[in-house]
């Protein structure tokens, strides 16, 4: 409509996770009657096919947005996009990335911004500084990083590493100071969903490895003869018991040492439970994925560029039977709702909510017409038991935001 009906946009920047630039908005794209005469040019590749990409015509450029330094460095004082849109605008969190800074630096050229996201908020309040900065150049939340923290947050410094915590009445006055140009909009509140049904499933551990977990939680110390395992810092041993939860533990020499195979039959009992409808599996540790793929040999992966393409279409069509993910590389944009899968398993427990709830939307989202059923396969005991409830107190304050934020939406639509 901007560009087309108001005339309000002439040149169209979207910046995307590299598999949503790739794929989705020029899929998405076709599946609309009203969209699919809208030329898009995908600024991927190396430099030369990019430099081809943004001199042919078209009415959208989608870049992946590890490029958008590059993009502003190319294009310098000639920038001539006067709409940006960010495609999961929490990637754009970080005040210190390259891409941020690089995003900043021509925002006085773009005349519109729109961001889109799932997790404004993923780790807490501090998170949307950045991005509320990119949308009004620091008019709400002031134009630095630390106005903002001095006058939302209490500093606690300890053993020279400072932490912040919010202050009691903050959270009501940024969601008021944002109000304006923010609009909430669940998938739950406007599309008609089939039902999510979350789980988790216990899953009891040996004698011998709840042995071998509380030595290394002890000790910090699991001696093999080739290379022990070593857990230096508190954030290196929450990993490994995370590890361990799984099953397995890199050593000191990036070998594995197999601990137990208890959630590789837990997943097992879980596949046949589908009755031979796909399964999606989400894992967080490469010697994870090595081990389903040994496993489980009808598992196949996503693979990168044209040939992940191609994948995407086999799972949707059911010709992919066990799909293992990384939610770092599959938690954005994807459209994996078509195919007859309804259980989602975490076979690793992760800390990220913002991951955990865009990994769970790949296969939950528009589109979707059967039950879904997201399945964490959790170790007792261990410390799968604290990833959970640390995710479900992020949700909370997450859920806070959106809901802050939300009635603005009721408000115009309502002509209130």
């Amino acid at each position: 409509m901007l560009l087309n009906d108001y005339f309000d946009a002439s040149r169209v920047l979207v910046i995307a996770p590299l598999r949503v630039a790739e794929d989705t908005w020029a899929r998405e794209v076709q599946k609309w009657d009203h969209l699919k005469h809208l030329r898009i040019s995908k600024v991927l590749g190396n430099a030369d096919t990019r430099r081809m990409a943004l001199a042919a015509p078209a009415d959208i450029y989608v870049i992946n947005r590890e490029n958008v330094p590059w993009l502003v460095a190319e294009l310098g004082r000639k920038w001539n996009f006067d709409t940006i849109v960010i495609d999961e605008s929490s990637s754009f969190k970080n005040p210190n990335s390259q891409r941020f800074r690089a995003l900043r630096r021509v925002r006085p050229l773009v005349k519109r911004m729109v961001q889109l996201t799932g997790t404004p908020a993923p780790n807490g309040l501090l998170d949307i500084w950045a991005p509320i900065y990119l949308l009004d150049r620091g008019e709400r939340l002031h134009q630095t990083l630390t106005a903002y923290r001095d006058q939302y947050f209490h500093t606690i410094t300890k053993d020279s590493i400072s932490s912040y915590r919010q202050k009691k009445e903050s959270e009501g006055h940024i969601y008021k100071a944002i109000a304006d140009i923010t609009v909430s909009m669940k998938a739950e509140d406007w599309l008609e969903l089939p039902e999510r049904i979350d789980r988790i499933v216990k899953v009891p551990l040996s004698h011998e490895a709840q042995a071998l977990y509380k030595k290394l939680e002890r000790e910090l110390l699991l001696p093999y003869a080739d290379a022990d395992v070593v857990a230096t810092t508190a954030a290196v041993l929450s990993n490994k018991l995370l590890q361990m939860a799984s099953g397995a533990v890199y050593d000191e020499e990036r070998g594995v040492k197999l601990i137990h195979d208890a959630k590789l039959g837990a997943l097992e009992d879980l596949i046949e439970a589908a009755q031979g409808k796909p399964v999606m599996v989400f894992y967080n540790f490469k010697h994870s994925l090595d081990r389903i793929m040994q496993r489980f040999p009808q598992a196949r992966i996503l693979r990168k560029g044209k040939d992940g393409n191609e994948d995407i279409r086999a799972w949707n069509n059911n010709e992919i039977p066990l799909l293992p993910l990384h939610p770092k590389s599959a938690g954005h944009g994807l459209n994996l709702q078509e195919s007859n899968c309804q259980f989602v398993v975490w076979y690793d427990q992760i800390w990220s909510l913002e991951e955990f709830q865009q990994a769970n939307a790949r296969v939950h989202r528009q589109g979707q017409t059967r039950r879904i059923f997201v399945k964490r396969l959790v170790a007792e005991g261990t410390m799968d038991e604290d990833a959970v409830e640390v995710l479900e107190k992020k949700a909370a304050g997450q859920n806070a935001l959106m809901d802050a934020v939300k009635a603005r939406i009721e408000r115009i639509t309502s002509g209130g």
